[in-house]
């Protein structure tokens, strides 16, 4: 679905945000933590956060320093840290914390929401949204935890729109052990807009990027276009790649309405025209033309080796790449896979859709030994079955609906293959994205309730590969 057009804001909303960023900085100093602890409790936390929220994460992040102090790794966390430590330091941690979000006046439940089920409160997006660590990113990176029972193996990874109603990232968050998103903007990585939430747990050190870098702005990306942009049209990125395209009806107003009027256009024009060329992903192909992305293009903002999605109609072509992962962004995070699996890894592929997942895989150079491939669109399995033959040498066994991968078949395939390395996907949106203003039922509407077949099937994995190792 379709989110909205937030990508332009400018200067103005940036130098305002930088202002109550000092402002919530020179409040947590005061109130005796250090700068340092300020800045990186709301690079966690987002810009926007209450200061009794931050005021937690700090509290939180000074626990899980005294972890690392032990020499105790992100995720080889014992019980002793939890225990030991958490029973008279962390309780008086809390207590500091809590006195302190008193004094503010604050009542904050800590840097998530809560999530006992009493709770729904919305988990507030970071801004900027960089998730952990970015390449390049100036910022300072997160120290996360996880308890000995949520690290890898298997490592799952779980995907969907940031922008998803009041509350259900807080039930992802529930269903996915309690772990925190990160929330990433591909504007990041690439020429275009794509805000999505990542819950995962793979380590957050070490991370690289796919090289060559992806190009970062429109023009790095399609300098041809350059000599027939106006520069009364001063976007440098484009906004999140939708499944559907403007209509030649749309194009052929715009452009009549440029030929009637004076170059430049009136202020009026230019805004009705950008309102549009926002909206749709419009670029500039021609004097006083303006036309949609071609399915080649799109494929090289979302980081797929082109013709990808060529053998399926047009329609369909944007369709599955409007619903695809950005590979630049998945690739960041699954990088780390490198070092842990050189003989390759054992895959099981939840609403694999066009192969975001596997194509990122194969960019960073990691064997795919065997991929369980679960999808149901007939185009998007056309598409990933062609790249597969064509790339890969490993098995591919695919399965057509989430619904028929029972526990007892889970169970066959690590029995044949000896479990699963990672475990991937990212259900549908449909009713969890911003433009479905009539089904927007969130992880209850009829699609996005698939999720909890990725939840059945992943802890499933998990207690089955544990109980094997016990």
């Amino acid at each position: 679905g379709r989110e909205s057009s937030s990508d332009d804001s400018g200067y103005e909303d940036f130098m305002r945000e930088m202002s109550e960023r000092d402002e919530k900085i020179n409040s947590l100093v005061n109130m005796g933590f250090s700068e340092d602890e300020a800045n990186r409790a709301i690079i966690r936390c987002g810009a926007d956060a209450d200061i009794c929220v931050l005021v937690d994460s700090v509290s939180a992040s000074r626990v899980a320093e005294d972890c690392h102090s032990r020499n105790l790794s992100d995720h080889q966390v014992t019980d002793r840290c939890f225990n030991s430590f958490g029973g008279r330091k962390k309780a008086r941690l809390m207590e500091e914390s809590r006195k302190k979000r008193k004094r503010y006046g604050g009542g904050g439940q800590g840097n998530r929401p809560s999530l006992d089920g009493s709770d729904e409160e919305s988990m507030p997006l970071p801004n900027p949204m960089v998730g952990f660590n970015l390449p390049g990113y100036s910022g300072s990176s997160v120290t996360r935890m996880l308890s000995k029972l949520d690290t890898g193996p298997p490592f799952f990874y779980y995907e969907n729109v940031a922008r998803a109603p009041k509350g259900e990232w807080a039930k992802i968050s529930r269903n996915l052990f309690d772990i925190q998103p990160e929330f990433v903007d591909s504007l990041h990585l690439c020429a275009a807009a794509r805000k999505r939430g990542y819950i995962h747990n793979l380590p957050i050190e070490n991370r690289s990027p796919l090289l060559p870098l992806p190009p970062k702005t429109i023009f790095e990306a399609f300098p041809h276009y350059k000599k027939w942009w106006p520069s009364w049209d001063t976007r440098t990125h484009l906004n999140c790649l939708q499944t559907c395209v403007a209509s030649a009806k749309l194009t052929d107003r715009i452009q009549r309405a440029l030929v009637s009027s004076s170059n430049p256009p009136p202020k009026s024009v230019q805004k009705d025209v950008m309102d549009e060329c926002k909206k749709w992903n419009l670029i500039w192909v021609g004097k006083n033309k303006v036309a949609p992305l071609e399915p080649h293009e799109m494929e090289l903002l979302l980081g797929f080796p082109r013709d990808h999605t060529r053998g399926v109609g047009k329609t369909q072509r944007y369709k599955s790449l409007g619903n695809s992962f950005q590979v630049d962004t998945v690739a960041y995070h699954l990088s780390v896979l490198r070092r842990m699996f050189p003989n390759g890894v054992r895959v099981l592929s939840l609403f694999t859709g066009i192969g975001g997942g596997e194509v990122a895989l194969h960019k960073l150079g990691i064997h795919m030994r065997v991929v369980i491939s679960v999808e149901i669109g007939e185009a998007s399995k056309k598409i990933f079955r062609s790249w597969w033959d064509q790339t890969q040498t490993g098995t591919l066994i695919e399965i057509d609906d989430v619904k028929s991968l029972t526990n007892d078949r889970v169970a066959s395939f690590i029995s044949q293959f000896g479990g699963f390395d990672l475990v991937i996907g990212g259900s549908p949106c449909n009713n969890l994205a911003g433009s479905n203003r009539h089904h927007r039922d969130g992880l209850e509407g009829k699609h996005s309730a698939l999720f909890y077949d990725y939840v059945r099937i992943l802890n499933f994995v998990k207690s089955t590969m544990a109980g094997r190792r016990m």
